[in-house]
Protein backbone atom coordinates (compact mmCIF):
# COMPACT_ATOMS: atom_id res chain seq x y z
CA UNK A 1 0.00 0.00 0.00
CA UNK A 2 1.02 3.55 -0.54
CA UNK A 3 3.06 5.19 2.16
CA UNK A 4 1.87 8.45 3.70
CA UNK A 5 4.15 11.38 2.90
CA UNK A 6 4.14 14.62 4.86
CA UNK A 7 2.93 17.81 3.18
CA UNK A 8 6.24 19.62 3.59
CA UNK A 9 9.80 18.51 2.92
CA UNK A 10 8.91 16.46 -0.18
CA UNK A 11 11.86 15.34 -2.29
CA UNK A 12 11.09 17.04 -5.59
CA UNK A 13 13.26 14.63 -7.58
CA UNK A 14 11.21 11.64 -6.37
CA UNK A 15 7.64 12.93 -6.07
CA UNK A 16 5.35 15.25 -7.98
CA UNK A 17 2.06 16.66 -6.72
CA UNK A 18 -0.84 15.57 -8.86
CA UNK A 19 -4.43 16.78 -8.84
CA UNK A 20 -7.08 14.24 -7.89
CA UNK A 21 -9.99 16.03 -9.51
CA UNK A 22 -12.35 17.39 -6.86
CA UNK A 23 -10.53 15.41 -4.17
CA UNK A 24 -7.36 16.14 -2.23
CA UNK A 25 -4.17 16.37 -4.34
CA UNK A 26 -1.85 13.39 -4.03
CA UNK A 27 1.82 12.70 -4.59
CA UNK A 28 2.99 10.63 -7.50
CA UNK A 29 6.08 8.53 -6.88
CA UNK A 30 8.32 8.54 -9.94
CA UNK A 31 9.94 5.28 -8.89
CA UNK A 32 6.88 3.04 -8.53
CA UNK A 33 4.02 5.18 -9.96
CA UNK A 34 2.02 4.91 -6.72
CA UNK A 35 -0.02 7.83 -5.35
CA UNK A 36 0.69 8.35 -1.63
CA UNK A 37 -1.75 10.70 0.15
CA UNK A 38 -0.44 13.96 1.52
CA UNK A 39 -0.47 14.59 5.28
CA UNK A 40 0.11 17.72 7.35
CA UNK A 41 3.49 17.83 9.09
CA UNK A 42 2.13 20.39 11.52
CA UNK A 43 -0.79 18.15 12.53
CA UNK A 44 1.52 15.16 13.01
CA UNK A 45 3.88 17.24 15.17
CA UNK A 46 0.97 18.52 17.25
CA UNK A 47 -0.19 14.98 18.01
CA UNK A 48 3.32 13.74 18.76
CA UNK A 49 3.97 16.69 21.09
CA UNK A 50 0.63 16.11 22.83
CA UNK A 51 1.69 12.57 23.67
CA UNK A 52 5.18 13.64 24.70
CA UNK A 53 3.69 16.23 27.07
CA UNK A 54 2.95 13.36 29.48
CA UNK A 55 6.72 13.18 30.12
CA UNK A 56 6.85 16.69 31.55
CA UNK A 57 7.97 16.58 35.17
CA UNK A 58 7.63 19.65 37.41
CA UNK A 59 10.93 21.17 38.46
CA UNK A 60 12.17 20.29 41.95
CA UNK A 61 11.49 23.10 44.48
CA UNK A 62 14.15 25.65 45.35
CA UNK A 63 14.39 28.71 47.56
CA UNK A 64 11.31 30.85 46.72
CA UNK A 65 13.18 34.17 47.22
CA UNK A 66 13.85 35.45 43.69
CA UNK A 67 16.76 37.57 44.98
CA UNK A 68 18.49 34.63 46.69
CA UNK A 69 21.49 32.96 45.05
CA UNK A 70 19.80 29.57 45.71
CA UNK A 71 16.63 30.51 43.83
CA UNK A 72 17.60 28.26 40.92
CA UNK A 73 19.31 25.59 43.09
CA UNK A 74 17.11 22.56 43.77
CA UNK A 75 16.56 21.29 47.31
CA UNK A 76 18.31 17.99 46.57
CA UNK A 77 21.59 19.82 45.84
CA UNK A 78 24.01 19.09 48.67
CA UNK A 79 25.34 21.91 50.78
CA UNK A 80 22.70 24.51 49.93
CA UNK A 81 19.80 23.59 52.23
CA UNK A 82 19.21 22.23 55.70
CA UNK A 83 16.26 20.05 56.72
CA UNK A 84 14.13 22.02 59.15
CA UNK A 85 11.51 19.62 60.45
CA UNK A 86 7.90 19.24 59.33
CA UNK A 87 4.88 21.49 59.10
CA UNK A 88 1.67 20.72 61.03
CA UNK A 89 0.33 18.93 57.94
CA UNK A 90 3.46 16.76 57.63
CA UNK A 91 5.18 18.60 54.75
CA UNK A 92 8.98 18.81 54.80
CA UNK A 93 10.47 22.17 55.76
CA UNK A 94 13.86 23.43 54.59
CA UNK A 95 16.11 26.34 55.54
CA UNK A 96 18.11 28.04 52.81
CA UNK A 97 21.77 28.40 53.80
CA UNK A 98 22.18 31.46 51.57
CA UNK A 99 19.37 33.66 52.92
CA UNK A 100 18.36 31.69 56.07
CA UNK A 101 14.69 31.74 55.05
CA UNK A 102 12.55 28.63 55.58
CA UNK A 103 10.02 27.15 53.20
CA UNK A 104 7.88 24.01 53.00
CA UNK A 105 7.63 21.42 50.24
CA UNK A 106 4.19 19.85 50.18
CA UNK A 107 3.49 16.15 49.75
CA UNK A 108 1.49 14.78 46.83
CA UNK A 109 -1.56 14.60 49.09
CA UNK A 110 -1.23 18.10 50.57
CA UNK A 111 -4.69 19.69 50.51
CA UNK A 112 -6.18 16.40 49.31
CA UNK A 113 -9.37 15.31 51.09
CA UNK A 114 -9.57 11.85 52.67
CA UNK A 115 -6.13 10.69 51.48
CA UNK A 116 -6.58 7.46 53.48
CA UNK A 117 -9.13 6.36 50.84
CA UNK A 118 -6.74 6.72 47.90
CA UNK A 119 -5.42 3.17 47.94
CA UNK A 120 -8.87 1.62 48.26
CA UNK A 121 -10.22 3.68 45.36
CA UNK A 122 -7.15 2.94 43.21
CA UNK A 123 -7.61 -0.79 43.83
CA UNK A 124 -11.35 -0.70 43.13
CA UNK A 125 -10.85 1.24 39.88
CA UNK A 126 -8.34 -1.35 38.68
CA UNK A 127 -10.65 -4.25 39.51
CA UNK A 128 -13.73 -3.43 37.44
CA UNK A 129 -15.82 -1.83 40.15
CA UNK A 130 -18.51 0.44 38.63
CA UNK A 131 -18.36 4.08 39.71
CA UNK A 132 -21.53 3.87 41.80
CA UNK A 133 -20.28 0.80 43.65
CA UNK A 134 -16.97 2.56 44.37
CA UNK A 135 -18.90 5.47 45.87
CA UNK A 136 -20.78 3.03 48.11
CA UNK A 137 -17.75 1.01 49.20
CA UNK A 138 -15.47 4.02 49.78
CA UNK A 139 -18.29 6.17 51.22
CA UNK A 140 -17.56 9.00 48.84
CA UNK A 141 -19.70 11.16 46.56
CA UNK A 142 -19.42 11.25 42.74
CA UNK A 143 -17.66 14.62 42.80
CA UNK A 144 -15.14 13.32 45.34
CA UNK A 145 -14.56 10.16 43.29
CA UNK A 146 -13.78 12.07 40.10
CA UNK A 147 -11.45 14.28 42.11
CA UNK A 148 -9.64 11.12 43.23
CA UNK A 149 -9.41 9.93 39.61
CA UNK A 150 -7.84 13.27 38.65
CA UNK A 151 -5.34 12.86 41.49
CA UNK A 152 -4.48 9.26 40.53
CA UNK A 153 -4.16 10.27 36.88
CA UNK A 154 -1.58 12.94 37.76
CA UNK A 155 0.32 10.67 40.17
CA UNK A 156 0.55 7.79 37.68
CA UNK A 157 1.62 10.25 34.97
CA UNK A 158 4.41 11.64 37.15
CA UNK A 159 5.51 8.16 38.23
CA UNK A 160 5.62 6.88 34.63
CA UNK A 161 7.41 10.01 33.41
CA UNK A 162 10.09 9.57 36.07
CA UNK A 163 10.75 5.97 34.95
CA UNK A 164 10.19 6.30 31.21
CA UNK A 165 12.41 9.34 30.80
CA UNK A 166 15.22 6.78 31.07
CA UNK A 167 14.07 4.91 27.95
CA UNK A 168 15.68 7.11 25.25
CA UNK A 169 19.06 6.56 26.88
CA UNK A 170 18.66 2.83 27.55
CA UNK A 171 20.74 0.60 25.30
CA UNK A 172 18.27 -2.12 24.30
CA UNK A 173 19.63 -4.67 21.82
CA UNK A 174 16.31 -5.50 20.17
CA UNK A 175 12.60 -4.86 20.62
CA UNK A 176 9.74 -6.81 19.08
CA UNK A 177 6.73 -4.49 19.20
CA UNK A 178 3.07 -5.28 18.53
CA UNK A 179 0.65 -2.48 17.59
CA UNK A 180 -3.12 -2.60 17.33
CA UNK A 181 -6.21 -0.48 17.95
CA UNK A 182 -9.19 -0.80 20.28
CA UNK A 183 -12.50 1.07 20.04
CA UNK A 184 -14.45 2.61 22.93
CA UNK A 185 -18.00 3.92 23.11
CA UNK A 186 -19.10 7.05 24.97
CA UNK A 187 -22.77 7.08 25.96
CA UNK A 188 -25.19 9.77 24.92
CA UNK A 189 -26.11 12.18 27.69
CA UNK A 190 -29.19 13.94 26.26
CA UNK A 191 -32.46 12.25 25.33
CA UNK A 192 -32.81 14.67 22.41
CA UNK A 193 -29.62 13.29 20.83
CA UNK A 194 -29.10 9.60 21.47
CA UNK A 195 -26.06 9.10 19.27
CA UNK A 196 -22.89 7.57 20.67
CA UNK A 197 -19.32 8.81 20.37
CA UNK A 198 -16.93 6.12 19.11
CA UNK A 199 -13.22 6.69 19.77
CA UNK A 200 -10.14 4.68 18.79
CA UNK A 201 -7.04 4.06 20.89
CA UNK A 202 -3.74 2.82 19.44
CA UNK A 203 -1.34 0.92 21.67
CA UNK A 204 2.12 -0.64 21.31
CA UNK A 205 3.56 -3.31 23.60
CA UNK A 206 6.88 -5.14 23.75
CA UNK A 207 6.38 -8.79 22.81
CA UNK A 208 9.01 -10.08 25.25
CA UNK A 209 8.45 -7.94 28.35
CA UNK A 210 4.79 -7.13 27.76
CA UNK A 211 5.52 -3.48 28.55
CA UNK A 212 3.00 -1.07 26.99
CA UNK A 213 4.87 2.00 25.74
CA UNK A 214 1.86 4.04 24.77
CA UNK A 215 -1.93 3.96 24.62
CA UNK A 216 -3.24 6.98 22.76
CA UNK A 217 -6.85 7.97 22.16
CA UNK A 218 -7.95 10.05 19.16
CA UNK A 219 -9.40 12.67 21.47
CA UNK A 220 -7.88 15.90 22.80
CA UNK A 221 -9.59 17.09 26.01
CA UNK A 222 -7.58 20.31 26.00
CA UNK A 223 -9.27 21.79 22.93
CA UNK A 224 -12.38 23.95 22.98
CA UNK A 225 -14.46 22.84 19.97
CA UNK A 226 -16.34 26.14 19.67
CA UNK A 227 -13.13 28.19 19.78
CA UNK A 228 -11.38 25.90 17.26
CA UNK A 229 -14.38 26.18 14.91
CA UNK A 230 -14.11 29.99 15.03
CA UNK A 231 -10.36 29.88 14.39
CA UNK A 232 -10.79 27.32 11.60
CA UNK A 233 -13.32 29.52 9.82
CA UNK A 234 -11.04 32.54 10.20
CA UNK A 235 -8.09 30.53 8.85
CA UNK A 236 -10.13 29.39 5.82
CA UNK A 237 -9.93 25.70 6.74
CA UNK A 238 -13.31 24.84 5.22
CA UNK A 239 -12.10 26.18 1.87
CA UNK A 240 -8.71 24.41 2.03
CA UNK A 241 -7.96 20.77 1.25
CA UNK A 242 -7.60 18.63 4.38
CA UNK A 243 -3.77 18.32 4.55
CA UNK A 244 -3.25 22.06 4.10
CA UNK A 245 -5.49 23.24 6.93
CA UNK A 246 -4.40 24.93 10.15
CA UNK A 247 -6.42 22.39 12.16
CA UNK A 248 -5.88 19.38 9.94
CA UNK A 249 -5.87 16.90 12.83
CA UNK A 250 -9.24 17.98 14.28
CA UNK A 251 -12.66 16.74 13.26
CA UNK A 252 -14.57 19.95 12.46
CA UNK A 253 -18.35 19.80 12.80
CA UNK A 254 -19.05 20.68 9.17
CA UNK A 255 -16.71 17.94 7.97
CA UNK A 256 -18.22 15.36 10.31
CA UNK A 257 -21.77 16.19 9.23
CA UNK A 258 -20.70 15.93 5.59
CA UNK A 259 -19.02 12.57 6.27
CA UNK A 260 -22.20 11.27 7.91
CA UNK A 261 -24.28 12.35 4.91
CA UNK A 262 -21.83 10.65 2.56
CA UNK A 263 -21.67 7.43 4.58
CA UNK A 264 -23.45 4.37 3.31
CA UNK A 265 -26.52 3.95 5.47
CA UNK A 266 -27.21 0.51 6.79
CA UNK A 267 -23.88 -1.06 5.91
CA UNK A 268 -24.27 -4.81 5.86
CA UNK A 269 -21.98 -6.86 8.02
CA UNK A 270 -19.50 -8.77 5.85
CA UNK A 271 -20.09 -12.48 5.63
CA UNK A 272 -17.57 -14.72 7.30
CA UNK A 273 -14.64 -15.65 5.08
CA UNK A 274 -11.43 -17.56 5.47
CA UNK A 275 -8.35 -15.63 6.59
CA UNK A 276 -7.06 -14.97 3.07
CA UNK A 277 -10.52 -13.72 2.08
CA UNK A 278 -10.51 -11.30 5.04
CA UNK A 279 -7.09 -10.00 4.03
CA UNK A 280 -8.17 -9.50 0.42
CA UNK A 281 -11.36 -7.71 1.54
CA UNK A 282 -9.32 -5.33 3.66
CA UNK A 283 -7.15 -4.44 0.65
CA UNK A 284 -10.24 -3.96 -1.53
CA UNK A 285 -11.84 -1.62 1.02
CA UNK A 286 -8.62 0.41 1.27
CA UNK A 287 -8.41 0.84 -2.50
CA UNK A 288 -12.03 2.01 -2.62
CA UNK A 289 -11.34 4.92 -0.26
CA UNK A 290 -10.26 8.35 -1.49
CA UNK A 291 -7.41 8.18 1.06
CA UNK A 292 -6.22 4.63 1.70
CA UNK A 293 -4.95 5.64 5.14
CA UNK A 294 -8.36 6.69 6.47
CA UNK A 295 -10.33 3.74 7.83
CA UNK A 296 -12.53 5.75 10.22
CA UNK A 297 -16.24 5.24 9.67
CA UNK A 298 -19.06 7.67 10.34
CA UNK A 299 -22.81 7.13 10.27
CA UNK A 300 -25.97 8.74 11.60
CA UNK A 301 -25.75 6.74 14.86
CA UNK A 302 -22.49 8.49 15.83
CA UNK A 303 -21.61 12.03 16.79
CA UNK A 304 -18.68 14.18 17.89
CA UNK A 305 -17.94 14.68 21.61
CA UNK A 306 -19.74 17.58 23.32
CA UNK A 307 -16.50 18.64 25.05
CA UNK A 308 -12.92 18.45 23.87
CA UNK A 309 -12.32 17.43 20.23
CA UNK A 310 -12.11 14.18 18.34
CA UNK A 311 -8.90 13.79 16.34
CA UNK A 312 -8.72 12.23 12.89
CA UNK A 313 -7.61 8.66 13.62
CA UNK A 314 -4.84 8.67 11.01
CA UNK A 315 -3.15 11.60 12.78
CA UNK A 316 -3.34 9.71 16.07
CA UNK A 317 -1.47 6.88 14.35
CA UNK A 318 1.22 9.20 13.00
CA UNK A 319 1.57 10.90 16.38
CA UNK A 320 1.85 7.52 18.10
CA UNK A 321 4.68 6.23 15.90
CA UNK A 322 6.65 9.49 15.97
CA UNK A 323 6.22 9.41 19.76
CA UNK A 324 7.65 5.87 19.81
CA UNK A 325 10.59 6.94 17.66
CA UNK A 326 11.56 9.57 20.22
CA UNK A 327 10.95 7.23 23.16
CA UNK A 328 12.89 4.25 21.81
CA UNK A 329 15.90 6.01 20.34
CA UNK A 330 18.27 3.81 22.34
CA UNK A 331 17.09 0.52 20.84
CA UNK A 332 19.56 -0.99 18.39
CA UNK A 333 16.94 -2.88 16.38
CA UNK A 334 13.15 -2.61 16.18
CA UNK A 335 10.68 -5.09 14.75
CA UNK A 336 7.09 -3.84 14.41
CA UNK A 337 4.18 -6.27 14.14
CA UNK A 338 1.16 -4.31 12.92
CA UNK A 339 -2.49 -5.10 12.51
CA UNK A 340 -3.46 -4.98 8.82
CA UNK A 341 -4.32 -1.30 8.61
CA UNK A 342 -3.08 0.93 5.80
CA UNK A 343 -2.95 4.00 8.07
CA UNK A 344 -0.89 2.13 10.65
CA UNK A 345 1.50 0.92 7.98
CA UNK A 346 1.94 4.42 6.53
CA UNK A 347 2.52 5.97 9.97
CA UNK A 348 5.08 3.35 11.01
CA UNK A 349 7.04 3.52 7.75
CA UNK A 350 7.03 7.33 7.75
CA UNK A 351 8.17 7.66 11.37
CA UNK A 352 10.90 4.99 11.17
CA UNK A 353 12.02 5.48 7.56
CA UNK A 354 15.65 6.33 8.51
CA UNK A 355 15.89 3.25 10.75
CA UNK A 356 14.31 1.02 8.09
CA UNK A 357 16.69 2.31 5.42
CA UNK A 358 19.61 1.67 7.79
CA UNK A 359 18.22 -1.87 8.39
CA UNK A 360 17.74 -1.15 12.09
CA UNK A 361 13.95 -1.50 11.85
CA UNK A 362 11.43 -3.71 10.08
CA UNK A 363 7.65 -3.82 9.88
CA UNK A 364 5.31 -6.75 9.30
CA UNK A 365 1.56 -7.05 9.01
CA UNK A 366 -0.04 -9.65 11.27
CA UNK A 367 -3.62 -10.71 10.60
CA UNK A 368 -5.45 -12.94 13.08
CA UNK A 369 -8.67 -14.90 12.50
CA UNK A 370 -10.53 -13.79 15.62
CA UNK A 371 -13.95 -15.31 15.09
CA UNK A 372 -13.12 -19.02 15.21
CA UNK A 373 -15.07 -21.19 17.62
CA UNK A 374 -13.35 -23.05 20.46
CA UNK A 375 -13.79 -26.27 18.52
CA UNK A 376 -12.17 -24.77 15.42
CA UNK A 377 -9.27 -23.41 17.48
CA UNK A 378 -8.61 -26.79 19.06
CA UNK A 379 -8.78 -28.51 15.70
CA UNK A 380 -6.23 -26.07 14.22
CA UNK A 381 -3.84 -26.61 17.13
CA UNK A 382 -4.20 -30.41 16.92
CA UNK A 383 -3.46 -30.35 13.18
CA UNK A 384 -0.40 -28.17 13.79
CA UNK A 385 0.95 -30.52 16.46
CA UNK A 386 0.47 -33.51 14.18
CA UNK A 387 2.38 -31.79 11.36
CA UNK A 388 5.17 -30.83 13.76
CA UNK A 389 5.45 -34.40 15.08
CA UNK A 390 5.71 -35.76 11.53
CA UNK A 391 8.45 -33.24 10.69
CA UNK A 392 10.35 -34.11 13.87
CA UNK A 393 10.17 -37.84 13.08
CA UNK A 394 11.43 -37.14 9.55
CA UNK A 395 14.34 -35.07 10.92
CA UNK A 396 15.45 -36.85 14.12
CA UNK A 397 18.76 -34.98 14.24
CA UNK A 398 17.14 -31.53 14.53
CA UNK A 399 16.20 -29.70 17.71
CA UNK A 400 12.63 -28.48 18.13
CA UNK A 401 13.41 -24.88 17.19
CA UNK A 402 15.22 -26.14 14.08
CA UNK A 403 12.12 -28.15 13.12
CA UNK A 404 10.03 -24.99 13.56
CA UNK A 405 12.40 -23.09 11.29
CA UNK A 406 12.22 -25.88 8.72
CA UNK A 407 8.40 -25.80 8.64
CA UNK A 408 8.28 -22.00 8.34
CA UNK A 409 10.80 -22.09 5.47
CA UNK A 410 8.44 -24.50 3.72
CA UNK A 411 5.62 -21.96 4.21
CA UNK A 412 7.85 -19.18 2.83
CA UNK A 413 8.10 -21.15 -0.41
CA UNK A 414 4.27 -21.33 -0.53
CA UNK A 415 3.50 -17.66 0.19
CA UNK A 416 0.48 -16.17 -1.56
CA UNK A 417 0.30 -12.71 -3.15
CA UNK A 418 -2.90 -10.91 -2.13
CA UNK A 419 -4.45 -7.54 -2.99
CA UNK A 420 -3.70 -4.79 -5.49
CA UNK A 421 -0.10 -4.47 -4.38
CA UNK A 422 0.48 -8.24 -4.48
CA UNK A 423 1.83 -8.31 -0.94
CA UNK A 424 3.05 -11.80 -0.08
CA UNK A 425 1.48 -13.45 2.96
CA UNK A 426 2.72 -16.43 4.96
CA UNK A 427 0.23 -18.63 6.80
CA UNK A 428 1.85 -19.33 10.16
CA UNK A 429 2.14 -23.06 10.91
CA UNK A 430 1.96 -22.85 14.72
CA UNK A 431 -1.42 -21.62 15.99
CA UNK A 432 -2.40 -21.23 19.63
CA UNK A 433 -5.65 -20.42 21.44
CA UNK A 434 -5.06 -16.65 21.37
CA UNK A 435 -3.91 -16.66 17.72
CA UNK A 436 -5.55 -19.78 16.24
CA UNK A 437 -5.02 -18.76 12.62
CA UNK A 438 -2.42 -16.18 11.65
CA UNK A 439 -1.04 -14.70 8.44
CA UNK A 440 2.04 -12.47 8.17
CA UNK A 441 3.25 -10.06 5.50
CA UNK A 442 6.81 -8.70 5.54
CA UNK A 443 6.42 -5.03 4.58
CA UNK A 444 10.07 -3.92 4.56
CA UNK A 445 11.72 -6.80 2.74
CA UNK A 446 14.98 -5.59 1.22
CA UNK A 447 15.94 -9.16 0.26
CA UNK A 448 18.97 -9.00 2.55
CA UNK A 449 17.98 -11.72 5.07
CA UNK A 450 18.73 -15.38 4.48
CA UNK A 451 15.93 -17.95 4.78
CA UNK A 452 16.77 -18.90 8.37
CA UNK A 453 16.73 -15.25 9.45
CA UNK A 454 13.42 -14.72 7.67
CA UNK A 455 11.92 -17.83 9.25
CA UNK A 456 12.87 -16.66 12.75
CA UNK A 457 11.38 -13.24 12.05
CA UNK A 458 8.10 -14.72 10.80
CA UNK A 459 8.00 -17.01 13.84
CA UNK A 460 8.28 -14.02 16.18
CA UNK A 461 5.46 -12.10 14.51
CA UNK A 462 2.51 -11.75 16.88
CA UNK A 463 -0.03 -9.27 18.25
CA UNK A 464 -0.29 -11.20 21.50
CA UNK A 465 1.43 -8.61 23.73
CA UNK A 466 -0.89 -5.71 22.88
CA UNK A 467 -3.95 -7.97 22.69
CA UNK A 468 -3.21 -9.14 26.25
CA UNK A 469 -3.28 -5.53 27.39
CA UNK A 470 -6.51 -4.88 25.48
CA UNK A 471 -8.08 -7.93 27.11
CA UNK A 472 -7.11 -6.69 30.58
CA UNK A 473 -8.56 -3.25 29.77
CA UNK A 474 -11.89 -4.92 29.03
CA UNK A 475 -11.72 -7.15 32.09
CA UNK A 476 -10.52 -4.64 34.66
CA UNK A 477 -12.01 -1.25 33.71
CA UNK A 478 -15.78 -1.16 34.08
CA UNK A 479 -16.26 1.88 31.80
CA UNK A 480 -14.33 0.11 29.00
CA UNK A 481 -15.70 -3.41 29.25
CA UNK A 482 -17.29 -5.00 26.22
CA UNK A 483 -20.63 -3.22 25.91
CA UNK A 484 -23.75 -4.69 27.47
CA UNK A 485 -26.23 -2.98 25.18
CA UNK A 486 -29.82 -1.96 25.65
CA UNK A 487 -31.80 -0.41 22.80
CA UNK A 488 -33.44 2.95 23.21
CA UNK A 489 -36.86 3.73 21.82
CA UNK A 490 -35.34 5.57 18.85
CA UNK A 491 -33.16 2.73 17.71
CA UNK A 492 -30.01 4.15 19.31
CA UNK A 493 -27.98 2.13 21.74
CA UNK A 494 -27.05 2.81 25.33
CA UNK A 495 -24.03 0.93 26.70
CA UNK A 496 -24.22 -0.39 30.26
CA UNK A 497 -21.25 1.02 32.20
CA UNK A 498 -19.66 3.05 29.39
CA UNK A 499 -18.31 6.53 30.08
CA UNK A 500 -20.27 9.73 29.52
CA UNK A 501 -17.19 11.95 29.29
CA UNK A 502 -14.39 10.98 26.83
CA UNK A 503 -11.80 12.53 29.15
CA UNK A 504 -12.58 9.78 31.67
CA UNK A 505 -11.35 7.24 29.09
CA UNK A 506 -8.09 9.15 28.61
CA UNK A 507 -7.46 9.19 32.36
CA UNK A 508 -8.47 5.59 33.04
CA UNK A 509 -6.31 4.25 30.17
CA UNK A 510 -3.34 6.25 31.47
CA UNK A 511 -3.83 5.05 35.05
CA UNK A 512 -4.30 1.45 33.95
CA UNK A 513 -1.23 1.46 31.70
CA UNK A 514 0.94 2.30 34.71
CA UNK A 515 -0.83 -0.25 36.89
CA UNK A 516 -0.42 -2.93 34.20
CA UNK A 517 3.27 -2.17 33.61
CA UNK A 518 4.41 -1.83 37.23
CA UNK A 519 1.91 -3.60 39.50
CA UNK A 520 0.58 -6.66 37.67
CA UNK A 521 2.96 -9.60 37.88
CA UNK A 522 2.71 -12.60 35.55
CA UNK A 523 3.29 -16.28 36.22
CA UNK A 524 7.03 -15.57 36.40
CA UNK A 525 6.23 -13.19 39.31
CA UNK A 526 7.62 -10.30 37.27
CA UNK A 527 5.87 -7.20 35.99
CA UNK A 528 6.45 -5.88 32.46
CA UNK A 529 8.57 -3.08 33.94
CA UNK A 530 10.78 -5.61 35.73
CA UNK A 531 11.32 -7.59 32.55
CA UNK A 532 12.20 -4.43 30.63
CA UNK A 533 14.57 -3.14 33.33
CA UNK A 534 12.54 -0.15 34.56
CA UNK A 535 11.77 -1.67 37.96
CA UNK A 536 13.55 -4.00 40.37
CA UNK A 537 10.37 -5.39 41.87
CA UNK A 538 6.60 -5.16 41.87
CA UNK A 539 5.63 -1.57 42.67
CA UNK A 540 3.15 -1.10 45.52
CA UNK A 541 0.14 1.13 44.91
CA UNK A 542 1.31 3.38 47.75
CA UNK A 543 4.60 4.04 45.96
CA UNK A 544 2.65 5.49 43.04
CA UNK A 545 0.03 7.33 45.11
CA UNK A 546 2.63 9.08 47.26
CA UNK A 547 5.28 9.50 44.56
Amino acid sequence: MARGIAAQGVQQDTYTIQSAGAGTPVLKCRLCSEFPPIKSNQAIAEERDRYLAAFAVPLEPSCPDSNCSNNAVRVSTKGHYQSFGLTASGSKRYRCKACNKTFAVGKSTTGHKAPHKNRLIFSLLMNKSPMRRICEVADIGPEGLYGKIDFLYEQTRLFAAHRENRLPGMMIPRLYLSTDRQDYVVNWTRHEDRRNVVLHAVGTADSSAGYVFGMHLNYDPGLDAEEIEHQAVAAGDYQAKAPFRRFARCWLKGDYDAAVRASKAGRSRPTRQDLQGDIDTTYTEAVSREDVEISETTDNARRLPTRGMQIHAEYSLYGHFFFLRQLLGGAEKLRFFLDQDSGMRAACLAAFQPEIAARRADALYVRIAKDLTITEKRAAIAASRAAFDLARQANPGLKDYEVETLLIKARIAQMTAIGKWQDKWLIHPFPNMSEPEKAICYLTDYGDYDEDHLARLYNKASLHAIDCFFMQVRRRLSILERPITSSSNTGRTWYGYSAYNPESIVKMLSIFRVFYNYCLAGQDKKTPAMRLGLAKGKVALEDIIYF
